[in-house]
This record gives structure tokens, C-alpha cells and sequence, in this order.
């Protein structure tokens, strides 16, 4: 659990190679739980969260469950550690099932397998968060590679189609869906084409979808951050960007992830019980449109 000066904390140099990323190696960790749950919200909820091993994943997952959820996070093999952390940090502090899964979501059968594997033990989904991302940053449009193209989008807006597919066979009147997009996705990003073009799709992915689930009454909502600390940072970014990444946020600074998850919090709760089809805007600050 974390205190309000940890907000202020330095990013030393760093990098990653890999993405995206690893969590016990970032320095300093990021704060994912602020420690300050009514543990009720989302009591017996049964939750998937993807890419919950670390970042704004794993600080939903522990909002989650601290408000009484059960979770599975989905998570790709060689972030094993991390996920492992996450799991026993949620069943150590706040006394909850959680299931991990390693998968690729950039197909799919792996998809479709991963949701039978978790409602084998849940039975149903009331809460599906499409959290997981990449990103690759390249300010010369003519060297973004096919390859990279491919993985960017089969990653963050193909595997959404594909987990909702797979998980609403599971999912019942009163359920919710809330997908990542980002800032970028109104404001765009000179060396974040793809990935950003792919925000972009997320958001009009979001508000098609909630049309499209209306009459099932399954709410479908999306959280558009701005600048977090998480191992996506320096697994992207060279060491000199990582030490000022987010100071140029009206805020000065990167928000930590646990100051994202309330919003999913909130989405996934009877609070937004009218709330569908909608974006909230957590990015310190900056003035978008849409």
C-alpha cells in the first residue's frame, strides 16, 4: 500500500529490451494500491483483466480486488514474475481469488482457450477489462515495419475483439467491458503512429460495441490515460526520455497506476449502473475533445 509522496518519486535512466516490460525491474517500482477500498463495490464479481501482471492491469486487478472481486489476469510467459507477485500480493492483502494465465491475446485460439480455461473456475465473466498494449515508437513512418504494424494491431485493438467474442457466451444482464485506449488517441502522437492509430480504433470500438450490447444490457466503457508509470515506459522509451517522461503533463509528472485503476473501479461497479458507451479521461490534466 502506498502514500501520496510516492507520486513525487524520480525516474532514474533506465531501460528495458523487451515488451512490455517488467515491473520488478523498474526503479522505482510504480505504486499500485493506494490502500483506500470500501472492499464492497465489487463483492463476488468474477473479473478478467488482461495484461494484469503489472502497470495499470495489475492496479486494477488489486482495486478489484479489494473491492471484492475474483480475478484472472492474462499475461505473456516471460512476465511470469510479476504475475506471480501480483497474485500473491492480492491473496496475501486482501484475502482474494486470483488466477494467472499466460497467453498471446495476438491470436484468436489462444483467446478463445484462455477464457474456457479461467470459467472452468469462474463459470461466469461480470467484468471484462482489455487492458493489455504495446507500443513501439518510430518518428519515420516509412520505418514502421509490416511486422510491427501486425503485432501493434493484433495486440491492442485485434485481441479485444477476440477475448469479447470468446467471453460473452459468460456474461449476463448487468456485466461490463472497459477497454484501454489513450490520450493519444485525441490528441495523436508523432512517434506513436500505430499505436496510436490503434487507441484511436479502441474508442470507436468502444462506442460501437455499447450500442451493439444495449439490448443485452452488458455496459461497455473505455479509460483514456495520459502519462503512467509502468514497465511499458522503459521497455519504449530510451533512459534520458524515461527520466522526464510525464513532466510535461500539466501535472509535471506521470500519474502512478493505482490513480488510474479507480476508474475502472467505477466503471465495473453499480455506481456507472447508467453509464455506457463513455470514455473517462485520466491525464492529469490535459484538455481533449471527444
Amino acid at each position: 500500500m502506498q502514500d501520496s509522496s510516492s507520486k513525487k518519486k524520480i525516474h532514474k535512466p533506465q531501460s528495458q529490451a523487451k515488451q512490455p516490460g517488467l515491473e520488478h525491474k523498474m526503479e522505482p517500482n510504480p505504486d499500485f494500491d493506494n490502500g483506500r477500498h470500501s472492499g464492497i463495490k465489487l463483492l463476488h464479481k468474477k473479473c478478467v483483466i488482461t495484461g494484469g501482471d503489472s502497470g495499470i492491469g495489475r492496479a486494477v486487478a488489486v482495486a478489484f480486488a479489494a473491492e471484492g472481486a475474483e480475478v484472472a489476469i492474462l499475461y505473456m510467459k516471460h512476465e511470469q514474475r510479476d504475475a506471480d507477485e501480483t497474485v500473491k500480493y492480492i491473496k496475501s492483502q486482501y484475502g482474494q481469488k486470483c488466477i494467472s494465465i499466460p497467453v498471446d491475446i495476438s491470436k484468436e485460439k489462444n483467446c478463445i482457450r484462455a477464457i474456457e480455461k479461467i470459467t472452468r473456475t469462474f463459470t461466469q465473466i461480470d467484468v471484462l477489462v482489455n487492458n493489455a498494449a504495446v507500443q513501439y515508437p518510430e518518428k519515420d513512418i516509412t520505418k514502421i515495419t509490416d511486422k510491427q504494424l501486425r503485432e501493434t494491431f493484433e495486440v491492442n485493438i485485434f485481441s479485444m475483439f477476440y477475448l469479447v467474442k470468446a467471453s460473452l457466451p459468460f456474461m449476463k444482464e448487468g456485466s461490463a467491458i472497459i477497454n484501454t485506449t489513450s490520450v493519444t488517441a485525441y490528441r495523436g502522437s508523432g512517434g506513436l503512429l500505430d499505436y496510436s492509430a490503434t487507441k484511436g480504433a479502441i474508442v470507436s470500438f468502444t462506442r460501437s460495441l455499447s450500442a451493439n450490447l444495449m439490448d443485452k444490457k452488458i455496459r461497455v466503457n473505455g479509460v483514456a490515460p495520459g502519462p503512467v508509470w509502468t514497465p511499458l515506459i522503459p521497455s519504449s522509451f530510451d533512459s534520458k526520455e524515461v527520466s522526464t517522461f510525464g513532466s510535461d503533463s500539466p501535472m509535471g509528472r506521470p500519474a502512478q497506476p493505482y490513480e488510474i485503476a479507480s476508474a475502472f473501479v467505477y466503471l465495473a461497479s453499480e455506481d456507472a449502473s447508467f453509464v455506457s458507451g463513455q470514455i473517462i479521461h485520466v491525464n492529469g490534466g490535459e484538455i481533449v475533445n471527444g
